[in-house]
């Protein structure tokens, strides 16, 4: 579970419920009162985008490790990476800024995932 790439579960949902159920992605689950008085509504592929960025922070702190596991992990959220784009490229109801942002995300855990590994495994081999 450990090498579980965890915004597989972001990846996989939106394109459940892009799929299954494309309105609850459109539709205002609820809002957030502002101190200026306007409401922000929160809709459903909003909600999958927060749990999304949460989980990029989860992954970017996991990719410290540089263990075996850590390393399948990066090859997976490669391989999560691949799907979302292929299916930002050939989906048509994949193709908006939602699922564009969470393509980014995948991305963003890939570079940063094997940067960070690299990083740590450099700094420990230089060390006397």
């Amino acid at each position: 579970m450990a090498s579980f790439p965890l915004l597989a579960i972001i990846v996989a949902a939106y394109t459940l419920f892009a799929l299954a159920a494309p309105g609850w992605l459109e539709t205002a689950l609820f809002g957030l009162p502002l101190l200026s008085g306007v409401i922000v509504p929160f809709r459903g592929g909003d909600i999958l985008l927060v749990i999304g960025l949460i989980l990029l922070c989860v992954e970017v702190y996991r990719a410290t490790s540089s263990s075996a596991s850590a390393i399948l992990n990066h090859v997976l959220s490669l391989i999560v990476f691949i799907i979302a784009l292929i299916e930002l490229l050939v989906m048509p109801r994949m193709a908006n800024m939602t699922f564009f942002l969470i393509v980014l995300m995948t991305l963003s855990d890939v570079i940063a995932g094997f940067t960070v590994t690299i990083s740590t495994a450099r700094r420990d081999i230089q060390r006397p």
